[in-house]
């Protein structure tokens, strides 16, 4: 939304000024003011699309900004920022219908992040008002005139056999009239699943009427669509049943929005908003339904199993079989079994028949893990295979043909193992004819937060537990940590937090000891300044009270400074800055 206006609040003018300059980098029209009385006479003058206010403002906070704009229903999103963040002004944001609430300082990047993730979420609100607007007005006139409104609407006697329909049904189910009139509903010429005519039937049979039933009509020609049911029995006037009335209400794109919204920075469970990601969430847009070899390489733990899942998960094979083999976990003559299957009496221990995973993945995928550490033997085979979709068990001389995409990962450099002669060239470009390269952890920094989030929602959700959210300690140490072993290293770190934690806030405490000795070591000249609340009050006391310009001065966020000041009794110094 470039172009939107946006309204700082801030008493700061180094905050005001940063702002500004950064948001109108980005294309936005900014006015900054620094008072709850300007930021009300700005509002009542001029619409915005997006409001940052400071909650510490002098005599009116905030949080009445934030009350003001709810109780005059402003249609912008209001993201709250604080130096001194704490539990009881976040839950008094949230409960006041705040979008977000962030602590000081704030990155650019993150600035630049939550407007675009406000300003999409507020285009999408307004779209879906105006989605269910209409579909308020669709109900409100459909008595008054059948033939105009935009639900399906049609009748049957007690047969199921169908009597009326409107030209809405035409539009929604595909049908013209005179090829369902007189007949019963569900039979003949219906190309869907039929799901509405069967939530029919249950209606005439036990008189009961059934309200907002919600189904995903599916189309073998045609685009599915997500519709809602409203089935009600038919009487005359003497009180007998005559049929029953349903009404078909398309919500595809309500639907759509819905979903974009809740799964906006996912791609088939895969989590991450980095520009590395979104590059590779439009490849697997174009790969759903390409049947092709795709190679996956980068680190261990960068989630390539979930990638070669959404590949499956989201084409024309998702209903078929997804088998998954690591090719590091057996050695060659198992390995080879394993994949291509064996006949009794081939090897000593064959005292059957086996079926091997490539004939099991029939019709659906073959995710080959660590393809890099298969023996030249097996190289020979897979190639054999993609070149002629053919194979051979062992002990066999019959070929087996199959219908198998091929997913192959490593964390290995192929090209280097080509040059050693440990891989063939020609295989190497049969597996690659589409290759995703995932980043690791640490070339998609910015992901982290939304990774923590994402995971401990997942993790409360299995422990029963309600942890809120990590210390301000935790996020800078998990943006500073190397992370070598990747997402798995961070979700195993979250798990172990979730173990030890008692608190609803992970602390630096909580945290594996490799991950806290990194943040001891990080932190160690950070620690040296604070020998004293002395050194703090000389500081803050040289900038004039600015606490901002002491913490500069000092090395450190000035969140630890507010953080310090707070774990002082009270009657100390700093209650008089």
């Amino acid at each position: 939304m470039r172009g939107a206006r946006i309204l700082v609040i801030d008493d700061e003018e180094g905050i005001r000024t940063t702002f500004s300059a950064f948001l109108e980098k980005e294309g936005y029209q900014t006015l900054a003011v620094p008072d709850y009385a300007k930021a009300m006479e700005a509002l009542k003058n001029t619409p915005f699309d997006l409001v940052f206010t400071d909650i510490i403002l002098g005599p009116r906070s905030g949080i009445d900004v934030l009350k003001e704009i709810k109780t005059q229903a402003y249609p912008c999103p209001v993201i709250m920022i604080t130096g001194a963040p704490d539990i009881e002004t976040a839950a008094a944001s949230v409960r006041l219908g705040a979008f977000d609430y962030l602590p000081k300082p704030i990155r650019r990047e993150t600035l630049v992040r939550v407007t675009k993730h406000a300003l999409q979420h507020k285009a999408l609100s307004d779209e879906k008002k105006i989605v269910e607007a209409e579909k308020e007005r669709y109900r409100l006139h459909l008595d008054a005139v059948f033939r105009s409104v935009e639900d399906a609407i049609i009748t049957v006697d007690n047969h199921r056999r169908i009597t009326q329909v409107n030209d809405a049904f035409e539009k929604i189910c595909g049908l013209q009239a005179h090829e369902v009139i007189g007949e019963e509903c569900g039979a003949g010429r219906y190309r869907c699943g039929r799901m509405c005519c069967e939530v029919l039937r249950q209606t005439l049979e036990s008189l009961l009427a059934v309200h907002e039933y919600r189904i995903e009509c599916r189309h073998p020609e045609r685009s599915n669509q997500v519709v809602v049911l409203n089935v009600s029995p038919l009487r005359d006037r003497c009180g007998q049943q005559i049929g029953a009335v349903m009404i078909i209400r398309d919500v595809t794109r309500l639907s759509l929005l819905e979903k974009e919204l809740l799964e906006r920075n996912q791609f088939h469970s895969i989590i991450g908003a980095n520009k590395k990601m979104r590059e590779i969430y439009d490849l697997l847009e174009n790969l759903k339904d390409i049947d092709t070899t795709v190679l996956i390489t980068g680190p261990s733990g960068t989630g390539k199993e979930l990638v070669a899942r959404a590949i499956h998960y989201s084409g024309n094979r998702a209903a078929h079989p997804f088998v998954v083999v690591n090719c590091s976990a057996l050695a060659e003559n198992l390995l080879e079994s394993e994949l291509f299957g064996h006949v009794k009496g081939a090897f000593t221990g064959a005292i059957k028949d086996k079926t091997g995973r490539f004939q099991i993945s029939d019709h659906g995928t073959i995710f080959l893990d660590e393809i890099g550490d298969i023996s030249p033997r097996i190289q020979l085979k897979l190639l054999r295979f993609l070149e002629s979709k053919e194979f051979e068990r062992v002990g066999d001389s019959t070929p087996v043909k199959l219908d198998v995409q091929v997913i192959t990962a490593t964390n290995q450099n192929l090209r280097e193992k080509i040059e050693r002669g440990e891989f063939r060239e020609d295989l190497y470009y049969r597996l690659k004819v589409v290759e995703i390269k995932l980043p690791s952890l640490a070339e998609r920094r910015d992901d982290i937060p939304l990774l923590t989030g994402h995971y401990i929602e997942v993790f409360n959700n299995r422990f029963g537990r309600n942890v809120m959210g990590v210390s301000p300690d935790v996020e800078k140490l998990f943006m500073e940590y190397r992370w070598p072993g990747n997402i798995r290293e961070l979700i195993h770190t979250l798990e172990h937090a979730f173990v030890v934690c008692k608190r609803p806030i992970i602390e630096i405490e909580d945290l594996p000891p490799e991950i806290r000795d990194h943040g001891k070591t990080s932190r160690s000249s950070g620690r040296s300044l604070f020998a004293g609340r002395d050194r703090i009050l000389d500081a803050i006391r040289q900038a004039g009270g600015n606490k901002a310009k002491a913490a500069r001065e000092l090395g450190v966020s000035r969140q630890t400074i507010y953080r310090k000041i707070r774990g002082y009794q009270k009657g100390n110094p700093f209650e008089k800055l």
